[in-house]
């Protein structure tokens, strides 16, 4: 059985924004932020959600769901990256 382009595109999207799951997990823990650049999250965040105005652009899902996601969670390390400092 073949899996479908959206399918691929679901799978890689739920791994991806899942990756930033233990960061959250660990920032929230540790109260830590020393090693996380606020430069690269805030460029990192305004891509992401670039990305996410992209996918409703040309209707996909796939990236539509997983910016919107990976919005969130690369927008929480930023915003406890600027409580935490």
């Amino acid at each position: 059985m073949a899996l479908s382009e959206t399918s691929i595109g679901f799978v890689a999207a739920i791994l991806t924004t899942l990756s930033f799951v233990p960061q959250i997990v660990k920032v929230w823990r540790t109260r830590k932020t020393h090693d996380i650049s606020v430069g690269m999250y805030s460029l990192f965040t305004l891509g992401v959600g670039l990305w996410l105005v992209y996918g409703v652009m040309i209707d996909s899902w796939p990236v539509i769901a997983a910016n919107f996601v990976t919005l969130l969670f690369a927008g929480t390390i930023l915003g406890l990256k600027m409580r935490f400092g």
